[in-house]
Formats: structure tokens, C-alpha cells, sequence
């Protein structure tokens, strides 16, 4: 079980290291859109779409892994004795 944790909190750790590159791709992406109409240049604004969209779908995947390893770490977690 151990190694399931290990390879969860791992899995956990490089999706929010690319989550957090992808934002600053999308930080980016926005203060370049500064200076553009929305539909003006319409290969830019499908690359901004779907630059939306992956870092929706990857920051879903990311809380899912979270929420992963935290239930790992509850169900191994010792219960207090009742009396």
C-alpha cells in the first residue's frame, strides 16, 4: 500500500509542476491577448481556446490526484481505539 502512496504523492507532485507551467502559459497568452479583438485573428484565439481548455482538463486531473493521495493517506492513517 505504501508504494501505491509513493507512486500517487510522485504522480501528484509532476502534474502540479506542469498545472503551474501551464498557468504561466496562459499568464502569458493573456497579457499578449491584451492588445487583441477577440475574433480578430482567429488562429489566435483557437490557441487561447485551447490553451483554456487544457488547463481545465489538466487542473481537474490534478485535484483528482490530489484527492487521491488524501484518501490514501485517511484510509492508512491509524483509528483511536473507542473503549
Amino acid at each position: 500500500m505504501s508504494e501505491e502512496n509513493g507512486s500517487a504523492t510522485n504522480r501528484l507532485q509532476s502534474h502540479a509542476i506542469v498545472e503551474v507551467l501551464l498557468i504561466l502559459a496562459l499568464a502569458v497568452y493573456l497579457f499578449i491577448a491584451r492588445s487583441q479583438v477577440v475574433g480578430d485573428n482567429f488562429s489566435f484565439t483557437v490557441i487561447g481556446a485551447a490553451l483554456m481548455v487544457l488547463v481545465t482538463y489538466w487542473t481537474l486531473n490534478t485535484l483528482r490526484d490530489g484527492l487521491e493521495v488524501l484518501a490514501l493517506k485517511v484510509t492508512r492513517s491509524p483509528r483511536p481505539q473507542g473503549k
